[in-house]
């Protein structure tokens, strides 16, 4: 009997080494979504080379900048991607740690913090996500104004823009489309308070099956979502850059502050900045951050020069700052 314990015991310790070595390949991203932007293909390529796996996460970006904050005591992500607001706020809440990937060096200045506490790693325009098939014979919207028709009513979606960092980014176009600056978000309010009566879509997160499926016909999102839609998934779309004008915004990651496994959260950046990660982004439609990834052929895809000339900067600090104050208009406003 005395043989029989000690084999057991024996049995669970190697069980419990064996359970032990396969979590710790295991690595936690929040934010990094199959359906959005190839999160799922770049997570296949890191399982493949790096033999790390990264389950799905379907936050969006305050979400997961939420959950960080919640678990600062114990945190249970190793890295976070998100829009680059969030990731200046998550800088300034100190859930992140500091950390320069391979490749800094060739992220151009204003799309890294100088700490390292996050970086960009691929960029989208705002626009127009169109399904044609779903308009039923109506006209492509080319314009902020013609959202606003009545034969779009039940059409068009846009995400949260408390919550979703696509959602804000939209309305940081429409505001600067519509005259409106950082200090002042009357003009994308009360574009939003006019939407309202075409009875809008408003999901929290991305809702990329749904403009495919038909059930959203018109999406406020990026570039890169359409492009993928059309060249990979041959759906009958288009994007549209509106005629008043629109942003280009990065979105960002950081190394979770005291991450559960720092060493792989430092190989998944490492590998997201990588010459082989950063063309995955391009041929995806994504702009890397790294603008040497991107090859003619890719570009050959994209709308017109002259159409994306209609996308102004932004200063992501200041448009960082009036998030909140954005947020708390918009709802006591339109929501």
């Amino acid at each position: 009997m005395g043989i029989l314990k000690q084999f057991t015991k024996l049995a669970v310790l190697s069980l419990g080494l064996t359970a032990g070595a396969s979590y710790a390949a295991d690595a936690i991203c929040y934010n990094c979504p199959p359906e959005w932007a190839n999160w799922g293909g770049q997570l296949q390529l890191i399982k493949k080379d790096l033999g790390i796996s990264i389950p799905m996460d379907n936050k969006n970006s305050g979400q997961a900048l939420s959950q960080l904050v919640a678990e600062k005591n114990s945190p249970v992500a190793d890295v976070v991607y998100y829009g680059v607001s969030f990731g200046i706020k998550a800088a300034e809440k100190g859930v992140v740690a500091s950390y320069k990937p391979k490749n800094w060096d060739k992220i151009p200045k204003g799309l890294k913090d100088p700490k390292g506490r996050w970086f960009a790693i691929h960029s989208g325009t705002i626009g127009f996500f169109v399904n044609k098939d779903a308009l039923d014979g109506r006209p492509v919207p080319q314009s902020w104004k013609d959202l606003l028709k009545p034969e779009y009513k039940g059409m068009v979606g846009y995400l949260d823009p408390t919550s979703a960092f696509v959602g804000y980014a939209s309305a940081v176009a429409i505001n600067q489309a519509f005259g409106g600056n950082m200090s002042n978000f009357t003009p994308a309010i009360d574009y939003f308070k006019k939407l309202a009566k075409n009875d809008p879509i408003v999901p929290k997160q991305t809702a990329y099956a749904r403009v495919i499926s038909g059930e959203i016909p018109i999406l406020l999102d990026y570039d890169f979502n359409a492009y993928r839609a059309k060249y990979k998934d041959g759906a009958n779309v288009q994007f549209v850059i509106p005629k008043e004008g629109t942003i280009e915004v990065p979105y960002v990651m950081s190394e979770v502050k005291n991450a559960p496994h720092p060493k792989l959260a430092h190989k998944i950046l490492d590998f997201v900045l990588s010459n082989k990660g950063q063309r995955l982004w391009a041929e995806a439609y994504l702009r890397p951050v790294i603008a040497s990834a991107m090859t003619p052929e890719i570009e050959k895809k994209f709308l017109p020069a002259s159409d994306y000339k209609r996308a102004k900067p932004v200063n992501f600090e200041k448009m960082a700052a009036a998030q909140t104050g954005f947020a708390q208009q918009y709802l006591n406003a339109v929501h």
